[in-house]
């Protein structure tokens, strides 16, 4: 008896926790199931668990979607797939539910379990759910079934295969647009398990029906299909069945129609003859670049450099400047920033495929033009892409042209622009070399430090770090310690507290020889400045640094001259010598 009570033990603590009102509490017994089937035993868990989990889909959303997602992983719990079959019935139940991501996550698990089935249990338990759920009264439980096809066609015989061509068909044309956008979503998947001449004879025309749709929300879907039901079509059938579809969703009513179409133009170009891209996507594309919604432009800029890499080699070039080139020159001022940042992330990569003298004559002008844009990701996407531009037209072309514009707002007057700069210059660094960064911008790195606005001095220090990291100790030891330690001795106090800033973020990573000999020296000479600010800063930089100081330095230099800021007449300057003097104790 006592074996008995020990044995009902795990249920009935389930059974407790299920009814318990605390959501919570219900959520932590549903996510702890597969403890409960170990604890159970396999014979049990398909006799009991399950059943019982059967009856109780009548919960919040959460805890519901806990329960699907844990089925989904129940197979070796309630014996392997020969048994698949016992989890069909709480799903089901579960795929019929209101709340839209509960349904989502039961036909995810149904199709994680239906992939065991073998082909006589499929057409045994599996189809017969499918049949069910597609003929429900509710339209959650037509919309589920839409996305079971798939499985449940592979794993069928050819009879049992056209009994769910004609199943498939009818919730393409179901009264609930919910049910057609299900159908709409899945028809590319569906297509893939069929044979050819079922694709053609049934996809294509639901293909067609779907993108016609009065909702615009399953012509979307619809057009999204387009690509992958493309794919499986012959280069012929394509330009008869499916072009005429995509023609019309790049003129249709909805913008988010025309949206997808720009989003999957580049897939669709994979499947269609040279010819056709030429005399129909270009045109169509240049439309979509045309778009009066926004959000149309920036999804057809995003695409635009693999449309232009995958058009024919032969005509590529005379159908870029021809017609694609006008509508960017367009979108270089477009009013809206994220058509302008989504253009400046791709056009840089048009240079390659026109080659040095078009990118002379048609880029370039539009380049300097993004780098002057008042939006700082349309000039970061530029400068983050020049060494596009730099492998075709040269790096001694590229300073002619572009660099100067970049000068230009280095030195603008407002700093707001000067900073935004700033943070572009290790990108630069890396992108053009150590030697041409010396001749060209390493002067204005050291002026900025000298600059007249605090925020851009010290964004100018923290740049410094980054360069250091990009070129090495070895090139900060010749080409910028000199440089920094040398405003050290400068009259205005401010510039000399900015060597102290920089000390802070270059101690980290140049060379342990640089911090013991060069540094030091600075902040030896430093701590017996006429300025108390800048005495107390070296005191603060110390503490900073310490760790990077040699014993041997940090008791033979810096004790001594923070021993003799620690009886300084000014207060603050005796209290950070005293915090330097702890760090480096």
């Amino acid at each position: 008896m006592a074996s008995t009570d020990e044995s009902l033990y795990p249920i009935a603590v389930l059974i407790d926790e299920l009814r318990n009102e605390d959501v919570q509490l219900r959520l932590n017994s549903i996510k702890k199931l597969a403890t409960i089937a170990i604890a159970l035993g396999i014979d049990r868990t398909r006799n009991e668990l399950i059943p019982f989990l059967t009856d109780t889909v009548d919960d919040e959303d959460e805890v519901l979607w806990a329960l699907a997602e844990q089925l989904g992983a129940f197979l070796p719990l309630v014996g392997g797939p020969e048994y698949a079959h016992c989890l069909l019935p709480p799903l089901e139940s579960l795929a019929t539910v209101e709340e839209t991501v509960v349904r989502d996550k039961a036909v995810e698990s149904l199709v994680a379990v239906a992939e065991k089935h073998s082909q006589a249990d499929c057409e045994t338990h599996f189809v017969p759910l499918v049949k069910r759920l597609s003929q429900g009264d509710w339209f959650t439980s037509r919309a589920s079934a839409c996305g079971l096809y798939t499985v449940a066609y592979r794993l069928s015989s050819p009879t049992i295969q056209a009994e769910l061509r004609l199943h498939f068909r009818s919730l393409c044309s179901d009264d609930t647009p919910m049910v057609r956008r299900s159908a709409a979503s899945r028809l590319g998947q569906f297509a893939k398990v069929m044979d050819l001449d079922y694709v053609k004879s049934d996809i294509v025309p639901l293909f067609a029906q779907l993108a016609a749709d009065d909702q615009d929300s399953v012509r979307l879907l619809a057009v999204e299909s387009a690509a992958p039901i493309a794919e499986l079509l012959s280069k012929a059938d394509v330009e008869s069945q499916v072009m005429p579809v995509v023609r019309l969703a790049t003129t249709d009513k909805s913008w988010r129609v025309r949206y997808m179409i720009a989003d999957k133009f580049a897939e669709l170009q994979r499947s269609v003859s040279p010819e056709t891209i030429r005399s129909e996507l270009v045109p169509a594309f240049s439309s979509l670049l045309k778009d009066p919604e926004a959000e149309v432009r920036a999804a057809a800029c995003q695409k635009l450099k693999v449309f232009c890499d995958n058009m024919p080699e032969a005509s590529r070039a005379p159908a870029i400047l021809e017609e694609i080139l006008p509508c960017v020159e367009a979108l270089v001022s477009d009013s809206n920033q994220h058509v302008k940042t989504a253009l400046a992330s791709v056009v840089m990569g048009l240079a390659p495929l026109l080659g040095k003298e078009p990118t002379l004559q048609h880029l370039l002008p539009l380049f300097l033009t993004q780098l002057r844009d008042d939006c700082p990701e349309v000039r970061l996407n530029i400068i983050s892409n020049l060494d596009a531009v730099s492998k075709v037209i040269g790096i001694s072309q590229l300073s002619q042209s572009l660099l100067p514009a970049i000068v230009e707002l280095a030195e603008d007057q407002k700093w707001r622009v000067r900073l935004a700069i700033i943070e572009y210059m290790p990108l630069l660094a890396n992108q053009l070399g150590v030697e041409f960064f010396n001749e060209k911008f390493n002067p204005l790195c050291m002026a900025w430090l000298a600059d007249n606005v605090y925020a851009v001095r010290e964004a100018a220090a923290s740049n410094l770090r980054r360069l250091v990291e990009a070129f090495g100790s070895d090139w900060a030891k010749v080409h910028l310690i000199p440089k920094v330690l040398a405003m050290s001795q400068d009259p205005n106090y401010l510039h000399r507290l900015t060597t102290l800033f920089c000390i802070n973020v270059l101690a980290g990573v140049v060379s342990s020889d640089i911090v013991d000999t060069s540094i030091v020296t600075a902040l030896r000479q430093l701590s017996g400045d006429s300025v108390a600010n800048v005495r107390f800063n070296v005191a603060k930089t110390v503490t900073l640094i310490s760790s990077t100081l040699g014993q041997d330095v940090k008791e033979s230099a810096i004790r001594p001259a923070l021993q003799q800021l620690a009886t300084d007449s000014d207060v603050d300057v005796k209290f950070y010598a005293q915090e330097a003097l702890s760090a480096v104790a």
